[in-house]
């Protein structure tokens, strides 16, 4: 059966990249790729096939690229940067390539959140703190339903991640605030995690807005709120506590 393999490659880091994708991409007669977020390394990986750069095509005419090459038994990838659920406008490709008789398969990548918080060198769940973690964007082109306004999601206190957004901060502050987050709440902004050129920045409520326009920071990051970035107190997890039982080792009461 023809198919069409939408592939994660990753954040930025070459080497984050799965061996499954890596081998796909490698064997791969046609790539149809998303421009400038992918990284050049891992597009080099591409030595036989032919790739397309996505970020100058429509939606009709990527569908065309996919369905034609797969139709006529070509390997064809469609690769994206991240993980391609989040965010990669996957759906609608696949559900049209099944009404042709394409079959889609998804492979998963690390996505930028992930990178993110490595880079942070912290958890994202933390015990005492939050075991929640909202993934999000601000609202701007594309609309979000009310029950997800920022001012309603930050009413849970959660570690809050917005993709996508970081051109809209001063509106993420202004509704994280309105939602209960206090202004000392910690932030950090993480411009394209895990490439060389990565960079930090880290704040709160209060100063963020500021620190990131002065480094002029306009895309590519990724905003995370949450008291994770910066506890003040928070708990040691129960699972390695010496009181603790679980199904692979008994409690030490001694």
């Amino acid at each position: 059966m023809s198919r069409v393999y939408f592939v994660g490659c990753g954040p930025g880091d070459p080497e984050l990249i799965t061996v499954k994708a890596k081998k796909l991409i490698q064997k791969a007669d046609i790539v149809v790729y998303s421009g400038s977020l992918i990284p050049p390394p891992i597009l080099k990986l591409c030595k036989k096939g032919k790739l397309h750069d996505a970020s100058g095509l429509v939606r009709e005419e990527i569908f065309d690229l996919l369905y034609n090459n797969s139709k006529n038994n070509k390997l064809v990838v469609r690769l994206h940067d991240g993980d391609p659920s989040i965010y990669g406008a996957i759906k609608e490709q696949i559900d049209n390539l099944e009404q042709k008789g394409i079959e889609s398969i998804v492979i998963p990548g690390i996505t930028a959140f992930l990178a993110s918080a490595a880079a942070l060198g912290t958890q994202l769940t933390l015990p005492g703190v939050t075991q929640t973690i909202i993934v999000t964007r601000a609202e701007s082109r594309t609309k979000v339903p009310k029950r997800e306004k920022i001012s309603e999601l930050a009413k849970h206190k959660a570690t809050l991640i917005f993709y996508l957004s970081v051109h809209l901060l001063s509106n993420i502050v202004k509704e994280s605030i309105a939602g209960g987050y206090k202004k000392s709440t910690p932030v950090a902004v993480i411009y394209r995690a895990s490439w060389d050129d990565q960079k930090i920045i880290k704040g709160t409520l209060d100063d963020i807005v500021k620190k990131v326009r002065d480094e002029k920071i306009t895309r590519t990051a990724i905003v995370i709120i949450s008291d994770v970035i910066d506890p003040k107190t928070y708990e040691y997890s129960k699972l390695y506590d010496k009181k603790f039982s679980h199904g692979y080792r008994k409690a030490k009461v001694k």
